[in-house]
């Protein structure tokens, strides 16, 4: 960390602009490296492209050309977007040039160290609920990375008594060299992001580089639920953590049905929990151990536990109105999220859903469709929904033209004790820009009431 100093002279490539191109020129050019910037995108109302350029940098706009590579640049950093098959980079790997992500960047200017979270699932929940301790806490932490503040921006002004708490993709682990947090939290692994990584393989070494670097001194936090994990957890130096719900553990953090040990030792009562979920449990776990590794005292991290109510649009607790809560899981775009929204419940649900139509299955709801009484069906899924509600022996099932009509009707034919919950396992874009938007209005039509 804090390496600024190798950068003075050196040559080096921004591929993509972005928040995270831009934001990589503006701190190379500062520590005084020569920087060209590259984007494919047209010239024309290119703010960025022009405030950079305000700033000496050259800006290259409007393709790639066959010829960029031949400024001898020493490194590559690429928007994390790119895959590595555009005939740029294909170009750099046969010469041998190095290829980061800012991360990599971040990682070297940082005066401050850093805990990095990354997992096919659970991410922004753990990156939210950690920094939230941490901060309850005193210890002076910053959020940064995938889940919107770009790093290298944060890392550049970061003290040494602060602590960087990052999300980190796949995308951008695979653009990285020497970066080494001091605690490394890997929530889980599934099949993703294919079509960039190519392999299942390729996609998991990509996530376990957020510990290829760490030794002993540093902590690597792992699901240890998950035996597919195992072989990559097993290469790690890092002291290991594991997280497990299968009951109590002499190592670790782990869970049973009442309480939370840490070490083997009874931690804190589940009871006290506020935010829903079994999967959510898991990211509770990583983001506890991770508190107490960073000397977070118990009482802070129940107050937290006891209060915090998830990310904004995953699984967002929005409020309780005669005895019905609502829910707010605009997030889940997929069954698979909201199979796991409606496993987090055992009382009736009454489920909004619906979405963009890209013709898949909703048959991985079947089996939680038990616990749903009725559901409202929005957007261009709407017949096949009620169909497939239908035949999962949901007795009400009707069609909703707006977000406040169907939480209008979810409140009138549900009783005291019933859960509302929005989670399409659908898109957001035949009706609203993204899940964001669908989220608020969900959360505003719930205000109206």
């Amino acid at each position: 960390m804090g390496k600024r100093n190798e950068f003075r002279g050196k040559k080096v490539l921004v591929l993509g602009l972005a928040k995270s191109g831009y934001a990589a020129a503006e701190l190379l050019h500062s520590l005084g490296a020569f920087v060209v910037v590259n984007d494919s995108s047209p010239e024309n109302g290119n703010e960025e492209a022009k405030a950079l350029r305000s700033k000496g940098i050259v800006v290259i706009c409007g393709g790639h050309p066959e010829d960029i590579l031949d400024h001898d640049f020493d490194t590559i950093v690429k928007n994390p977007g790119i895959p590595y098959h555009n005939p740029v980079l294909t170009q750099a790997q046969q010469r041998g040039i190095p290829i980061w992500t800012e991360i990599e960047l971040s990682y070297l200017v940082s005066e401050a160290p850093i805990i990095a979270i990354t997992g096919s699932n659970g991410k922004t929940t753990t990156t939210t609920l950690l920094y939230h301790i941490l901060n309850i806490g005193g210890k002076k932490p910053l959020i940064a990375g995938n889940i919107g503040t770009v790093a290298c921006t944060v890392a550049q002004n970061a003290k040494p008594d602060e602590v960087i708490v990052m999300e980190v993709s796949s995308f951008q682990l695979a653009g990285t060299v020497n970066f080494r947090p001091k605690i490394a939290v890997w929530t889980n692994l599934y099949d993703a992001h294919l079509d960039y990584h190519g392999t299942s393989e390729e996609y998991a070494l990509a996530k376990a580089k957020v510990t290829d670097n760490q030794n002993e001194e540093d902590f690597l936090i792992y699901n240890a639920d998950q035996p597919e994990m195992q072989p990559y957890i097993n290469r790690s130096k890092a002291t290991k953590i594991p997280f497990s719900l299968q009951g109590k553990r002499a190592e670790g953090i782990s869970a049973d049905d009442e309480l939370i040990y840490w070490q083997g030792e009874p931690f804190v009562k589940r009871s006290i929990i506020k935010l829903l979920g079994r999967h959510n449990l898991e990211n509770i776990l990583a983001a506890t151990a991770s508190a107490l590794l960073m000397n977070c005292d118990k009482e802070t991290i129940e107050n937290v536990l006891s209060s915090f109510t998830g990310v904004r649009h995953r699984m967002q607790f929005v409020k309780e109105l005669k005895g019905r809560p609502f829910y707010n899981d605009s997030k889940a775009t997929n069954t698979l999220a909201t199979k796991s929204a409606l496993s987090s419940f055992e009382s009736p649900v009454v489920l909004i859903a619906g979405g963009l139509d890209r013709g898949h299955s909703f048959e991985e709801l079947r089996p939680y469709m038990s616990r749903v009484k009725a559901v409202l069906a929005l957007g261009e899924t709407a017949d096949r929904l009620i169909d497939f509600a239908a035949s999962c022996g949901v007795e009400h099932a009707v069609k909703a033209e707006s977000m406040e009509e169907a939480v209008q009707e979810a409140f009138s034919i549900s009783h005291d004790g019933d859960q509302i919950l929005l989670s399409p396992a659908c898109a957001s874009w035949d009706q609203y820009p993204n899940f964001e938007e669908r989220g608020d209005a969900f959360i505003d039509a719930v205000m109206k009431l």
